[in-house]
């Protein structure tokens, strides 16, 4: 059966105008605040609503799947109603009965119910279970503590970090008042008797005795 170039044209122009009344009927914007977050409005819809910090991909996929959103459109076309319904879902996802293997804060200690965290909560409670480890003395906030690996991950050959990797040149340090060792003393090598004193070297007081020990300096005698 062969189709007509302008049948095809006549059925393309009967249902333009259905598709320009759909797409002006819904306002598009270029950003769309979702949870405190600025979204791209050419976003597809499953990727914007995964910026959010503390909602990946597959829960992004559930919400959007329970509030029967078009995953493949673009963020610009979200309502208002839809994007006070999204932020409720997140927030409260119970509220949509999402398991609770969704959620990213189950057992809470101090309520004992399950949670779903986002955007700065995030970081509050993760400083806060970091403070409460070092305050009990546990080994891991012990491993906190001095900036140790938490997981039991390998530290022979990772982890360094503070001060500098090599060999140190030069020798040990003495404490004050202690004598250096043996071969340090014996290795010291005397000046011989025609050296020069080197520049910047004070030269023996007239009159002043030579020291114990101390080699005699040579007369010259006069030429005859």
């Amino acid at each position: 059966m062969r189709f007509k170039p302008l049948s095809i044209l006549a059925w393309f122009l009967s249902g333009r105008d259905e598709i320009f009344v759909h797409l002006s009927s819904q306002e598009y914007r270029h950003i769309v605040r979702i949870a405190g977050k600025d979204i791209p409005g050419a976003k597809k819809m499953i990727i914007g609503v995964s910026q959010v910090r503390g909602i990946g991909y597959n829960f992004a996929k559930a919400i959007l799947d329970l509030l029967k959103i078009d995953q493949n459109s673009n963020v610009g076309f979200l309502t208002e109603s839809q994007v006070d319904s999204i932020e409720k879902a997140i927030k409260n996802p119970p509220s949509l009965n999402v398991p609770s293997w969704f959620l990213n804060r189950r057992k809470d200690l101090d309520s004992g119910s399950d949670f779903h965290l986002i955007t700065s909560d995030i970081e509050f409670n993760v400083r806060n279970d970091i403070e409460r480890e070092k305050n009990t003395n546990s080994w891991r906030g012990f491993r906190h503590t001095y900036g140790l690996k938490v997981r039991g991950q390998r530290t022979r050959t990772t982890g360094r970090k503070g001060g500098a990797v090599g060999v140190r040149k030069g020798g040990k340090v003495l404490p004050p008042g202690a004598a250096p060792p043996e071969g340090a003393a014996a290795g010291a090598a005397a000046p011989s008797e025609g050296a020069k004193p080197a520049a910047g070297a004070a030269a023996p007081a007239a009159g002043a005795k030579p020291a114990a020990g101390a080699a005699k300096p040579v007369e010259k005698k006069p030429a005859k």
